[in-house]
């Protein structure tokens, strides 16, 4: 009894925040069939907000591969160069370390926004403006000071003779890596290709100023355009419907990675 009227606070705290954070989501799920003026849907309830969004300009199949093929390739490139960048300075001493890293974690106080003319200048000079292959790499870059940072902790709190057998049995160094190491901080990397997913996909900014062609427009920045409509007015309903559209993988991976997510945070904090 004791132990239920100490949990019961927690529970009824935690039930209250959820609902509070899910209240806006659902709201836009029913207001996306919900019938309103000015829009597809004017009257009944049904899918005409979602038949405007499949078939605004290029189509919402066309911005879905975009914001995928972005998302993915930002996940790989994020993946490749955190795991290696974790692993150098997790494993690894080297003169000035400690300074390369805490000048990689202070790229997390520049407002990104400020570096995307510079950058929209050099990928112009690459020949990758305009592409989602540039976008993704933009994108990444944002993603390595936090993701460098999350596989560092990780690799930290793997007991260093795990490596070291494996570096006596023959193994190298990225061998041990790519065999030993890897598969063990699992929940790191799960953690650090979900959050570099949710960014690239949810993303407004960067696509504005990198993209000038709408059929390489990713989904938010075509939902951001087609909301308005003739003499300014706002399509409310189809907003409604790409916000939805937006949320549903975005929630789907959070459920099925949630236990792994929260096994990234906690790796490290127990080391010692």
């Amino acid at each position: 009894m004791r132990a239920l009227l100490i949990r019961t606070p927690q529970h009824v705290l935690a039930g209250g925040l959820a609902l509070i954070f899910l209240f806006p989501l659902a709201w836009a799920a029913v207001a996306s069939v919900s019938p309103q003026g000015g829009t597809a849907q004017t009257d009944g309830w049904g899918f005409g907000n979602y038949v405007t969004l499949a078939n605004y300009q290029a189509g919402v199949g066309q911005y879905l591969v975009n914001s995928t093929v972005v998302s993915v390739l930002t996940v790989l490139f994020t993946l490749a160069v955190s795991v290696l960048g974790g692993y150098a300075f997790a494993m690894f001493s080297f003169p000035g370390r400690n300074v390369l890293f805490l000048v990689t974690l202070a790229i997390l106080m520049v407002p990104y926004a400020t570096l995307l003319i510079p950058l929209y200048v050099l990928l112009n000079q690459l020949g990758l403006q305009n592409s989602l292959v540039g976008l993704a790499l933009v994108l990444t870059m944002f993603q390595l000071p936090f993701a460098v940072f999350m596989m560092r902790i990780s690799f930290e709190a793997i007991p260093n003779e795990l490596r070291e057998a494996a570096l006596i049995d023959g193994c190298g160094s990225f061998r041990a890596l790519l065999h030993i190491l890897v598969p063990a901080v699992k929940p790191g990397l799960i953690t650090v290709g979900l959050f570099a997913f949710l960014a690239a996909w949810n993303d407004f900014i960067t696509p504005l100023v990198l993209i000038s062609d709408s059929d390489r427009a990713p989904l938010p920045l075509a939902v951001a355009n087609m909301r308005q409509q003739v003499m300014g007015i706002v399509d409310f309903g189809a907003t409604q419907a790409g916000v939805v559209v937006l949320a549903v993988p975005c929630v789907v991976l959070f459920l099925a990675l949630q236990r792994h997510y929260v096994r990234g945070f906690m790796s490290g904090a127990l080391k010692g």
